[in-house]
């Protein structure tokens, strides 16, 4: 009899900034995210963590719980975000002022305003 053959993953979630965990695994063809998921433990490891509200994605592209799983694919499990990045960028321009961001950051010497 044939047997399939068998599919080389990686789970990955980053808990917290610089933290991440990362779980290889070998599922049979046709496994799911959702089975990837399973068979990696992850629940256990971080039984509050719900991929409904938080997302999973495959190679940075988000992906449904059914997606089909090919070999090599690096499963990729989303924590929310604390801050809006756009919110974020406003406040830091705001505490950094006009003068020290952005283009304006470094000056060339003998430059004309604003180059």
């Amino acid at each position: 009899m044939d047997e399939a053959p068998a599919l080389r993953l990686t789970v990955v979630y980053s808990p917290a900034p610089r933290q991440v965990r990362e779980w290889s695994l070998s599922l049979p063809a046709g496994s799911t995210v959702l089975e990837a998921l399973a068979a990696s433990g992850i629940r256990d490891v971080f039984p509050a963590l719900d991929i409904r509200v938080t997302g999973v994605g495959v190679w940075g592209r988000e992906a449904a719980a059914g997606r089909l799983l090919h070999d090599g694919d690096r499963i990729e499990v989303y924590r929310l975000l604390r801050v809006d990045p756009k919110v974020a960028r406003r406040e830091r321009f705001r505490s950094q002022g006009a003068r020290s961001a952005g283009l304006f950051a470094r000056k060339r010497p003998g430059a004309k305003p604003g180059y």
